[in-house]
């Protein structure tokens, strides 16, 4: 796909790897539309995408609510009047153990609540805005791309039961989808980064950062440059659908 003037949806597009990867598909001339929660973030991302030319439009929206959901994906084909990709960057992580025991007693649980915000996010969030997208795509006649964030956690890690089956979630979906819309003209990919330089990854102390790297061959943090740069490639290569492109420095975890 040749991206000058189509147009891109991404959502969780106020901040970190959703909007990087706004960045480097707006530098290839997409115009994009930026979905979050967060309104003066989105609106200053907004007016610095237009800086370089393009089309950027704001749209406040609770991924995880099914009417807002379809009402913000009738607007951005009233305002485009074409969807040509779809970034399903927005995602949570709310991490701790399944239970927490101390000299043989339960002294805790991961909360129901707690798995389930953030298989709300991340699996059902990223159902709604994947089949919304498609949607348009296919009544609009417009050739797309859906690309979905999963995770190297999608594998299993300790300390993030909810986390890692969203992110295997979202991952299987990726491939059931590159099946049911081939025949449309739309094609489904997936990356699968390790541990990303965000604000969220320099929080961690650093004795646990320390303790990760250690893990990684490559022995740094994904830039977010990098993820911008893979769903580029998976947007300019018309034969790439189904799959997952892991971006983890060659962790296994």
């Amino acid at each position: 796909m040749d991206l000058k003037n189509k147009v891109i949806a991404i959502t969780g597009a106020a901040q970190g790897l959703g909007r990087a990867m706004a960045d480097v598909l707006a530098d290839e001339g997409a115009h994009i539309a930026l979905l979050d929660m967060q309104e003066d973030s989105l609106n200053q991302a907004v007016a610095e995408l237009s800086e370089k030319g393009i089309t950027a439009r704001p749209y406040v929206v609770n991924v995880t609510n099914e009417a807002e959901v379809e009402a913000v994906f009738k607007q951005i084909r009233d305002d485009f009047k074409q969807l040509n990709g779809l970034v399903n960057s927005a995602g949570i992580m709310r991490d701790g153990m399944l239970l927490k025991v101390k000299e043989g007693q339960v002294v805790g649980k991961m909360s129901l609540e707690q798995f389930q915000s953030v298989l709300d996010v991340n699996v059902t969030g990223t159902f709604l805005c994947g089949r919304e997208a498609a949607a348009q795509m296919i009544e609009l006649g417009c050739e797309g791309v859906i690309i979905n964030v999963s995770s190297v956690s999608r594998a299993g890690n300790m300390g993030q039961t909810n986390y890692s089956a969203s992110k295997a979630a979202v991952a299987t979906m990726t491939v059931t989808w590159g099946k049911e819309l081939a025949r449309f003209g739309i094609r489904a990919a997936c990356i699968a980064p390790g541990l990303v330089d965000t604000a969220m990854a320099r929080q961690m102390r650093p004795e646990m950062m320390e303790k990760f790297l250690s893990t990684v061959p490559l022995r740094r943090l994904a830039k977010v440059e990098e993820l911008g740069q893979t769903a580029k490639f998976i947007f300019k290569n018309d034969y790439f659908t189904g799959r997952v492109i892991e971006l983890d420095g060659g962790t296994r975890v």
